[in-house]
Protein backbone atom coordinates (compact mmCIF):
# COMPACT_ATOMS: atom_id res chain seq x y z
CA UNK A 1 0.00 0.00 0.00
CA UNK A 2 1.51 3.38 -1.43
CA UNK A 3 1.96 6.47 1.54
CA UNK A 4 -1.19 8.44 0.14
CA UNK A 5 -3.74 5.05 0.21
CA UNK A 6 -2.29 4.45 3.88
CA UNK A 7 -2.88 8.63 4.84
CA UNK A 8 -6.15 8.40 3.38
CA UNK A 9 -7.00 5.13 4.80
CA UNK A 10 -6.04 6.29 8.56
CA UNK A 11 -8.35 9.57 7.95
CA UNK A 12 -11.21 7.33 6.85
CA UNK A 13 -10.41 5.13 10.27
CA UNK A 14 -10.30 8.64 12.16
CA UNK A 15 -13.22 9.62 10.28
CA UNK A 16 -15.59 6.61 11.35
CA UNK A 17 -14.27 6.81 15.36
CA UNK A 18 -15.50 10.09 14.98
CA UNK A 19 -18.83 8.80 14.01
CA UNK A 20 -19.06 6.36 16.64
CA UNK A 21 -18.48 8.78 19.02
CA UNK A 22 -21.11 10.95 18.07
CA UNK A 23 -23.29 8.12 18.09
CA UNK A 24 -22.26 7.18 21.64
CA UNK A 25 -22.83 11.13 22.51
CA UNK A 26 -25.86 10.94 21.17
CA UNK A 27 -27.24 8.67 22.84
CA UNK A 28 -25.71 10.01 26.10
CA UNK A 29 -27.61 12.90 25.58
CA UNK A 30 -31.19 11.16 24.98
CA UNK A 31 -30.71 8.86 28.34
CA UNK A 32 -29.48 12.11 30.51
CA UNK A 33 -31.27 14.90 28.97
CA UNK A 34 -34.92 13.28 29.43
CA UNK A 35 -37.37 16.45 28.17
CA UNK A 36 -39.96 16.84 31.24
CA UNK A 37 -42.22 19.06 29.21
CA UNK A 38 -43.15 19.84 25.44
CA UNK A 39 -41.10 22.82 25.83
CA UNK A 40 -38.11 20.46 26.08
CA UNK A 41 -38.50 17.97 23.76
CA UNK A 42 -38.89 20.77 21.13
CA UNK A 43 -35.34 22.05 22.53
CA UNK A 44 -34.18 18.73 22.35
CA UNK A 45 -34.67 18.00 19.09
CA UNK A 46 -33.57 20.92 17.73
CA UNK A 47 -30.26 20.24 19.86
CA UNK A 48 -30.01 16.54 17.91
CA UNK A 49 -30.68 18.54 14.74
CA UNK A 50 -27.73 20.83 14.92
CA UNK A 51 -25.15 18.07 16.42
CA UNK A 52 -26.29 16.29 13.26
CA UNK A 53 -25.90 19.41 11.05
CA UNK A 54 -22.41 19.30 12.18
CA UNK A 55 -21.44 15.61 10.59
CA UNK A 56 -21.14 17.27 6.99
CA UNK A 57 -18.76 19.74 8.55
CA UNK A 58 -16.13 17.42 9.69
CA UNK A 59 -16.68 13.88 7.63
CA UNK A 60 -15.76 15.17 4.58
CA UNK A 61 -11.99 15.87 3.05
CA UNK A 62 -12.51 19.62 1.94
CA UNK A 63 -10.31 21.64 0.02
CA UNK A 64 -7.68 24.17 1.36
CA UNK A 65 -9.47 27.34 1.00
CA UNK A 66 -12.82 26.52 1.00
CA UNK A 67 -14.96 29.49 1.63
CA UNK A 68 -18.44 27.30 2.34
CA UNK A 69 -16.63 25.75 5.20
CA UNK A 70 -16.44 28.56 7.62
CA UNK A 71 -19.58 29.63 6.54
CA UNK A 72 -21.12 26.92 7.34
CA UNK A 73 -19.79 26.49 10.61
CA UNK A 74 -20.49 30.30 11.43
CA UNK A 75 -24.58 29.50 10.82
CA UNK A 76 -24.45 26.63 12.90
CA UNK A 77 -22.46 28.48 15.72
CA UNK A 78 -24.90 31.63 15.43
CA UNK A 79 -27.95 28.72 15.66
CA UNK A 80 -26.37 27.03 18.93
CA UNK A 81 -25.95 30.45 20.66
CA UNK A 82 -29.79 31.28 19.52
CA UNK A 83 -30.94 27.94 20.77
CA UNK A 84 -29.15 29.10 23.94
CA UNK A 85 -30.10 32.26 24.05
CA UNK A 86 -33.90 31.12 23.88
CA UNK A 87 -33.33 28.45 26.52
CA UNK A 88 -32.50 30.87 28.45
CA UNK A 89 -34.95 34.20 27.82
CA UNK A 90 -37.92 31.76 27.29
CA UNK A 91 -37.79 29.70 30.28
CA UNK A 92 -36.64 32.11 32.21
CA UNK A 93 -33.50 29.82 33.11
CA UNK A 94 -35.39 26.79 33.74
CA UNK A 95 -33.85 24.06 34.78
CA UNK A 96 -35.47 21.94 31.37
CA UNK A 97 -33.46 18.89 31.44
CA UNK A 98 -32.31 16.54 33.92
CA UNK A 99 -28.30 16.20 32.82
CA UNK A 100 -27.16 16.99 29.16
CA UNK A 101 -26.74 20.27 28.05
CA UNK A 102 -26.04 18.34 24.31
CA UNK A 103 -22.23 16.79 24.38
CA UNK A 104 -23.40 15.88 20.59
CA UNK A 105 -23.26 19.19 19.50
CA UNK A 106 -20.71 20.03 21.29
CA UNK A 107 -18.68 17.88 20.08
CA UNK A 108 -19.75 18.26 16.77
CA UNK A 109 -18.96 22.33 16.99
CA UNK A 110 -15.39 21.36 18.70
CA UNK A 111 -15.22 18.94 15.81
CA UNK A 112 -16.20 22.12 13.01
CA UNK A 113 -13.34 24.63 14.36
CA UNK A 114 -10.76 21.72 13.84
CA UNK A 115 -11.55 21.51 10.05
CA UNK A 116 -12.36 24.94 9.90
CA UNK A 117 -8.81 26.18 11.01
CA UNK A 118 -7.06 22.78 8.82
CA UNK A 119 -9.23 23.75 5.42
CA UNK A 120 -11.29 27.24 5.79
CA UNK A 121 -10.77 29.94 3.96
CA UNK A 122 -7.82 32.69 5.70
CA UNK A 123 -10.45 35.20 6.19
CA UNK A 124 -13.20 33.60 7.42
CA UNK A 125 -11.84 31.08 9.84
CA UNK A 126 -10.91 32.99 13.08
CA UNK A 127 -14.55 34.34 12.98
CA UNK A 128 -16.30 30.89 12.49
CA UNK A 129 -13.54 29.44 14.96
CA UNK A 130 -14.58 32.22 17.51
CA UNK A 131 -18.01 32.05 17.34
CA UNK A 132 -17.86 28.08 17.51
CA UNK A 133 -15.98 28.44 20.53
CA UNK A 134 -18.31 31.15 22.20
CA UNK A 135 -21.74 28.15 21.06
CA UNK A 136 -19.45 25.84 23.08
CA UNK A 137 -18.61 27.95 26.09
CA UNK A 138 -22.18 28.53 26.56
CA UNK A 139 -24.05 25.38 26.17
CA UNK A 140 -23.85 24.64 29.75
CA UNK A 141 -26.06 27.53 30.66
CA UNK A 142 -28.92 25.55 28.96
CA UNK A 143 -28.91 23.45 32.52
CA UNK A 144 -27.87 25.63 35.01
CA UNK A 145 -25.92 28.36 35.95
CA UNK A 146 -23.75 26.73 38.73
CA UNK A 147 -20.41 26.49 39.01
CA UNK A 148 -19.73 23.60 37.78
CA UNK A 149 -21.05 24.48 34.65
CA UNK A 150 -19.30 26.86 34.28
CA UNK A 151 -15.88 25.13 34.58
CA UNK A 152 -17.61 23.00 31.99
CA UNK A 153 -18.04 25.92 29.64
CA UNK A 154 -14.62 26.92 30.89
CA UNK A 155 -13.36 22.74 29.62
CA UNK A 156 -15.04 23.17 26.36
CA UNK A 157 -13.41 26.90 25.31
CA UNK A 158 -10.32 24.67 25.95
CA UNK A 159 -10.98 22.14 23.84
CA UNK A 160 -12.12 24.12 20.72
CA UNK A 161 -8.73 26.34 21.35
CA UNK A 162 -6.84 22.90 21.36
CA UNK A 163 -8.57 21.88 18.38
CA UNK A 164 -7.99 25.12 16.43
CA UNK A 165 -4.21 24.81 17.40
CA UNK A 166 -3.93 21.44 15.96
CA UNK A 167 -5.73 22.00 12.69
CA UNK A 168 -3.51 25.31 12.53
CA UNK A 169 -0.62 23.44 13.05
CA UNK A 170 -1.37 20.88 10.43
CA UNK A 171 -1.93 23.57 8.09
CA UNK A 172 1.27 25.23 8.84
CA UNK A 173 3.29 21.85 8.09
CA UNK A 174 1.02 20.88 5.08
CA UNK A 175 2.11 24.43 3.34
CA UNK A 176 5.27 24.28 4.27
CA UNK A 177 5.87 20.46 2.69
CA UNK A 178 3.99 22.42 -0.46
CA UNK A 179 6.52 24.98 -0.80
CA UNK A 180 9.35 23.03 -0.51
CA UNK A 181 8.16 20.58 -2.77
CA UNK A 182 7.50 23.54 -5.33
CA UNK A 183 10.46 24.67 -4.78
CA UNK A 184 12.46 21.09 -5.59
CA UNK A 185 10.28 21.01 -8.84
CA UNK A 186 10.99 24.52 -9.52
CA UNK A 187 14.81 22.95 -9.10
CA UNK A 188 14.07 20.34 -11.28
CA UNK A 189 12.63 22.20 -14.31
CA UNK A 190 15.63 24.61 -14.33
CA UNK A 191 17.63 21.87 -14.53
CA UNK A 192 15.19 20.69 -17.08
CA UNK A 193 15.52 24.05 -19.25
CA UNK A 194 19.66 23.66 -19.00
CA UNK A 195 19.68 20.22 -20.20
CA UNK A 196 17.35 20.91 -22.81
CA UNK A 197 19.07 23.93 -23.98
CA UNK A 198 22.87 22.01 -24.10
CA UNK A 199 21.07 19.17 -25.61
CA UNK A 200 19.55 20.93 -28.44
CA UNK A 201 23.24 23.43 -28.91
CA UNK A 202 24.87 20.38 -29.54
CA UNK A 203 22.49 17.95 -31.57
CA UNK A 204 21.87 20.68 -33.55
CA UNK A 205 24.94 21.97 -34.56
CA UNK A 206 26.11 18.72 -35.36
CA UNK A 207 23.09 18.70 -37.99
CA UNK A 208 23.97 22.14 -39.11
CA UNK A 209 27.93 20.72 -39.82
CA UNK A 210 26.23 17.25 -41.25
CA UNK A 211 24.33 18.97 -43.71
CA UNK A 212 26.72 21.81 -44.65
CA UNK A 213 29.26 18.91 -45.25
CA UNK A 214 26.89 17.02 -47.20
CA UNK A 215 26.71 19.78 -49.76
CA UNK A 216 30.27 19.74 -50.68
CA UNK A 217 30.38 15.94 -51.25
CA UNK A 218 27.23 16.00 -52.88
CA UNK A 219 28.82 16.35 -56.50
CA UNK A 220 31.70 13.90 -55.97
CA UNK A 221 30.05 11.07 -53.60
CA UNK A 222 26.63 11.27 -53.45
CA UNK A 223 26.61 7.80 -51.41
CA UNK A 224 27.85 9.72 -48.73
CA UNK A 225 25.29 12.80 -48.67
CA UNK A 226 22.54 9.45 -47.87
CA UNK A 227 24.71 8.48 -45.23
CA UNK A 228 24.94 12.22 -43.87
CA UNK A 229 21.14 12.38 -44.47
CA UNK A 230 20.44 9.07 -42.32
CA UNK A 231 22.83 10.45 -39.47
CA UNK A 232 20.60 13.97 -40.34
CA UNK A 233 17.34 12.14 -39.63
CA UNK A 234 18.42 10.19 -36.51
CA UNK A 235 19.97 13.27 -34.55
CA UNK A 236 16.87 14.82 -35.77
CA UNK A 237 13.98 12.66 -34.35
CA UNK A 238 15.99 12.04 -31.14
CA UNK A 239 16.26 15.76 -30.77
CA UNK A 240 12.62 16.25 -30.83
CA UNK A 241 11.87 13.06 -28.58
CA UNK A 242 13.81 14.59 -25.87
CA UNK A 243 11.94 18.05 -26.39
CA UNK A 244 8.69 16.51 -26.35
CA UNK A 245 9.90 14.81 -22.58
CA UNK A 246 11.70 17.57 -21.23
CA UNK A 247 9.22 20.32 -22.43
CA UNK A 248 5.81 18.35 -20.99
CA UNK A 249 7.60 19.36 -18.07
CA UNK A 250 8.63 22.79 -18.19
CA UNK A 251 4.69 23.53 -19.45
CA UNK A 252 4.32 25.14 -15.90
CA UNK A 253 3.16 29.11 -15.32
CA UNK A 254 5.65 28.70 -12.29
CA UNK A 255 8.65 27.61 -13.74
CA UNK A 256 11.25 29.93 -13.48
CA UNK A 257 12.43 32.22 -16.26
CA UNK A 258 15.57 32.94 -17.91
CA UNK A 259 16.99 29.07 -15.78
CA UNK A 260 20.85 29.69 -15.77
CA UNK A 261 23.01 27.11 -18.21
CA UNK A 262 25.38 24.95 -17.61
CA UNK A 263 27.66 22.20 -19.23
CA UNK A 264 25.90 18.59 -18.52
CA UNK A 265 27.09 15.89 -16.45
CA UNK A 266 26.40 12.54 -18.00
CA UNK A 267 27.08 9.10 -16.81
CA UNK A 268 30.42 9.34 -18.70
CA UNK A 269 31.72 11.76 -16.12
CA UNK A 270 30.98 9.47 -13.18
CA UNK A 271 34.70 8.90 -12.44
CA UNK A 272 35.69 12.29 -11.51
CA UNK A 273 32.32 12.58 -9.37
CA UNK A 274 33.46 9.01 -7.54
CA UNK A 275 36.69 10.52 -7.21
CA UNK A 276 35.52 13.69 -5.40
CA UNK A 277 33.15 11.64 -3.93
CA UNK A 278 36.38 9.59 -2.04
CA UNK A 279 38.53 12.65 -1.64
CA UNK A 280 35.71 13.62 1.13
CA UNK A 281 34.09 10.44 2.08
CA UNK A 282 35.21 7.72 4.83
CA UNK A 283 33.76 4.79 2.60
CA UNK A 284 35.33 4.67 -0.78
CA UNK A 285 33.16 3.95 -3.91
CA UNK A 286 33.48 1.44 -6.79
CA UNK A 287 32.33 1.91 -10.10
CA UNK A 288 31.64 -1.00 -11.76
CA UNK A 289 30.21 -0.60 -15.57
CA UNK A 290 28.24 -3.12 -18.27
CA UNK A 291 27.97 -2.11 -21.64
CA UNK A 292 28.99 1.02 -23.84
CA UNK A 293 27.49 3.80 -22.05
CA UNK A 294 28.18 5.90 -25.23
CA UNK A 295 25.41 7.00 -27.62
CA UNK A 296 22.88 6.94 -24.80
CA UNK A 297 20.03 10.02 -24.70
CA UNK A 298 21.19 13.09 -23.14
CA UNK A 299 18.49 12.82 -20.74
CA UNK A 300 19.02 9.46 -19.94
CA UNK A 301 22.74 10.13 -19.05
CA UNK A 302 22.63 12.75 -17.15
CA UNK A 303 19.55 11.71 -14.96
CA UNK A 304 21.49 8.46 -14.53
CA UNK A 305 24.66 10.87 -13.27
CA UNK A 306 21.96 12.92 -10.93
CA UNK A 307 20.84 9.58 -9.31
CA UNK A 308 24.58 8.36 -8.29
CA UNK A 309 25.12 11.86 -7.14
CA UNK A 310 21.44 11.62 -5.17
CA UNK A 311 22.98 8.21 -3.80
CA UNK A 312 26.20 9.03 -2.98
CA UNK A 313 24.94 12.61 -1.21
CA UNK A 314 22.43 9.93 1.24
CA UNK A 315 25.26 7.98 2.19
CA UNK A 316 27.44 10.70 2.93
CA UNK A 317 24.78 12.47 4.74
CA UNK A 318 23.05 8.83 6.23
CA UNK A 319 25.81 5.88 6.39
CA UNK A 320 28.28 7.25 8.27
CA UNK A 321 29.28 4.09 9.69
CA UNK A 322 29.50 2.53 5.88
CA UNK A 323 32.78 1.13 4.60
CA UNK A 324 32.25 0.70 1.20
CA UNK A 325 29.75 2.16 -1.59
CA UNK A 326 29.26 0.38 -4.78
CA UNK A 327 27.96 2.27 -7.83
CA UNK A 328 26.49 -0.07 -10.68
CA UNK A 329 25.52 1.29 -13.92
CA UNK A 330 24.71 -1.79 -16.67
CA UNK A 331 23.44 -1.06 -20.23
CA UNK A 332 20.91 -3.48 -21.80
CA UNK A 333 19.32 -3.51 -25.37
CA UNK A 334 16.62 -1.52 -24.33
CA UNK A 335 17.30 -0.50 -20.70
CA UNK A 336 19.63 1.89 -18.76
CA UNK A 337 20.07 0.24 -15.28
CA UNK A 338 21.69 2.35 -11.96
CA UNK A 339 22.19 1.17 -8.69
CA UNK A 340 24.01 2.53 -5.69
CA UNK A 341 24.72 0.66 -2.85
CA UNK A 342 26.36 1.44 0.38
CA UNK A 343 27.13 -1.13 3.56
CA UNK A 344 26.26 0.81 6.25
CA UNK A 345 24.19 -0.43 10.12
CA UNK A 346 22.70 2.29 11.15
CA UNK A 347 18.52 1.70 11.31
CA UNK A 348 17.45 4.08 8.34
CA UNK A 349 13.87 3.78 7.65
CA UNK A 350 12.52 5.93 3.97
CA UNK A 351 12.17 9.81 4.16
CA UNK A 352 10.16 10.52 6.98
CA UNK A 353 7.07 13.32 5.41
CA UNK A 354 8.19 16.75 5.40
CA UNK A 355 12.08 15.35 4.26
CA UNK A 356 13.68 13.66 1.28
CA UNK A 357 13.22 16.28 -1.08
CA UNK A 358 16.14 15.49 -3.22
CA UNK A 359 14.42 11.65 -3.75
CA UNK A 360 11.11 13.36 -5.07
CA UNK A 361 12.50 16.04 -7.08
CA UNK A 362 15.34 12.98 -8.64
CA UNK A 363 11.42 9.90 -8.93
CA UNK A 364 9.70 13.15 -10.56
CA UNK A 365 12.58 13.23 -13.44
CA UNK A 366 13.17 9.65 -13.66
CA UNK A 367 9.01 8.66 -14.37
CA UNK A 368 9.26 11.75 -16.67
CA UNK A 369 11.36 9.63 -18.82
CA UNK A 370 9.28 6.86 -18.04
CA UNK A 371 11.17 4.93 -15.69
CA UNK A 372 11.64 3.73 -11.78
CA UNK A 373 13.39 4.34 -9.22
CA UNK A 374 13.24 2.52 -5.69
CA UNK A 375 15.19 3.56 -2.89
CA UNK A 376 15.28 1.14 0.50
CA UNK A 377 17.14 -1.30 2.49
CA UNK A 378 19.26 -4.03 1.05
CA UNK A 379 18.39 -7.66 1.43
CA UNK A 380 21.94 -8.23 3.14
CA UNK A 381 22.17 -4.96 4.91
CA UNK A 382 22.74 -1.23 3.96
CA UNK A 383 20.64 1.13 1.79
CA UNK A 384 19.92 0.89 -1.92
CA UNK A 385 19.00 2.90 -4.60
CA UNK A 386 17.66 1.69 -7.88
CA UNK A 387 16.77 3.55 -10.55
CA UNK A 388 15.86 2.19 -14.48
CA UNK A 389 15.73 4.33 -17.61
CA UNK A 390 14.07 2.97 -20.86
CA UNK A 391 16.12 3.96 -23.96
CA UNK A 392 13.46 3.46 -26.35
CA UNK A 393 10.09 5.85 -25.43
CA UNK A 394 7.32 6.12 -27.74
CA UNK A 395 6.82 9.44 -27.98
CA UNK A 396 3.22 10.22 -28.54
CA UNK A 397 2.39 13.38 -31.26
Amino acid sequence: MSTPDLRRWWVRLAQAAGLVAMGLLALFDLRFGAPESLAALLVLLVRMGLAVATVPLWLPVHRLGSRWLPLAALVLACASLAVTAATLLLFGGAQLFSGSWGLAESAGLIGAVFVVARWGAPRLAPWAAVAAGLAVAAMPLRVGAENLLVIFGLLQVLAAAGAAGVGLYLRIMAAGRERAIALVRAEQRAEFARDLHDFIAHHVTGIVVQAQGARFVAAQDPQRVIVALEQIERAGAETMASMRRMVGILRNPDAPPDAPLAPLAGVTELEPLLTGFNGAANAPARLHVEGDLNGLPVEVSTSAYRVVMEGLTNTRQHAPDARSVAVAVRRTPDWLLVRVADDGASPRTAPARGHGFGLIGLTERVRALGGTITAGPGVAGGWVLDAAFPLHVAVTR
